[in-house]
């Protein structure tokens, strides 16, 4: 389900961060560089690295469009380089030259947003390159290491060492909405189209879905807990259909963000040499990857599914069973005895939902079904090989291992 592409191993000291545009893959280091590679081949163009920070690398994005690179360091500054040329564009500098731990560009590429070490934020203008706005008072009493955008440019969300996870208007001047979120403080923060924000702290991913009819709430919608040890970095696919996290356990967790987990890829498992922390994961808005970043100084690259561009995301979403109308924001563990024989009835499975009904099979119990399982039930997998059941047990058994 999850194959190993390539290995990069060009940085001297451990990774930060990585991204992807439509064609390249940037990556960024403590060593204070960044890299940067062709994804046809991932061969490294021929300007990288990308050496213009004094100090440690700590994110990295690109713009919407794939044209520039933008990345944060702790010397205080976000430098702005052209995906092209590797050039310069601007230098945007932190009024306070604090530690800048988080960066953050608007999807329509008009604002970028900085999280610093003392608390505070800094907006600017993206065509400009100038300061919209600098928090001078804090926004939180804690370093702030995770921003990000909504997608619909309305909002932005900071998440801080603190555990405070806060909704802001674009300009950083009204709060919406605060959550303490993790007792053990935020790592990082994502959006998506549908799943406004996604969190992480100690080994707990928490998904939220904002609402803004009226007011703007946050709800919590799903918490996910497959990792064993603290989760450093997440990421959701462009269409929000996706979640992946990496951990201090060297394992990356693919999640279906409206069902339950995919794939656990144990990374120190899946490669020849050993693996430390994985302290970066980004997904490609065009093809079947992911890239992930660790603390031995390589970036891995991995192709989910069959490898087919048009179906290989797809393809794994959708392995674990059709989004149930009305229950489509459910994981499978969360699933009632009705909604699995709704989902039953989906699959055009109608004769197995009396069995299920007398057997009180709800989502936890279709969660751990096998073949050995489905014996106990009475139930011949292969009987219904090709069907939805079959599939769904196939699935869940290679994710188990």
């Amino acid at each position: 389900m999850v194959s190993i592409i390539c290995t990069l191993r060009d940085h001297t000291d451990e990774l930060s961060g990585c991204a992807f545009s439509p064609s390249l893959l940037a990556t960024c280091s403590a060593d204070k560089t960044l890299r940067v590679y062709n994804t046809a081949d991932f061969s490294e163009l021929p300007f990288s690295p990308l050496s213009g920070h004094g100090y440690g690398v700590h994110c990295c994005c690109f713009s919407s469009c794939g044209s520039f690179l933008l990345s944060c360091s702790t010397d205080g500054s976000v430098i702005v380089w052209s995906s092209g040329t590797g050039e310069v564009v601007a230098v945007l500098q932190h009024p306070s030259r604090s530690p800048l731990r988080v960066c953050a560009l608007a999807l329509d590429s008009s604002l970028v947003l900085a999280g610093a070490c003392d608390g505070t934020v800094a907006l600017w203008d993206f065509p400009s390159k100038t300061l919209r706005r600098y928090s001078l008072t804090s926004v939180s009493e804690a370093s702030v290491v995770a921003c990000c955008f909504s997608p619909c440019g309305q909002f932005v969300v900071t998440g801080c060492t603190n555990g405070d996870l806060k909704l802001w208007d674009v300009d950083i001047s009204l709060l919406h909405a605060e959550k303490d979120a993790h007792d053990l403080g935020v790592t990082c923060c994502s959006a998506a189209p549908q799943l406004e924000v996604g969190s992480l702290e100690k080994t707990v991913l928490k998904i939220s879905y904002l609402s803004h009819l009226s007011t703007c709430i946050m709800t919590l919608l799903h918490t996910l807990t497959s990792h064993s040890a603290p989760v450093l970095s997440c990421a959701f696919s462009s269409d929000g259909d996706l979640v992946v996290s990496g951990s201090v356990d060297k394992s990356v967790a693919i999640y279906d963000a409206f069902h339950s987990v995919i794939h656990t890829l144990h990374v120190s498992a899946a490669l020849p040499s050993p693996c430390r922390y994985v302290t970066a994961v980004a997904l490609s808005p065009t093809k079947p990857w992911i890239a992930t970043g660790s603390m031995d100084r390589t970036v891995n690259v991995w192709r989910i599914g069959d490898g087919d561009s048009r179906t290989g995301i797809y393809l794994a979403v959708n392995c674990l069973g059709r989004k149930l109308p009305g229950h489509s924001r459910l994981l499978v563990a969360d699933w009632s005895e009705q909604d699995v024989q709704t989902w039953l009835r989906e699959e055009g499975l109608e004769e197995l939902v009396g069995n299920f009904k007398a057997n009180n099979i709800d989502g936890p119990e279709l969660s751990y079904l096998n073949k050995e399982t489905a014996a106990e039930l009475g139930i011949d997998i292969m009987t219904y090989e090709g069907k939805g059941l079959s599939a769904y047990a196939t699935c869940l058994n290679n994710a188990r291992v």
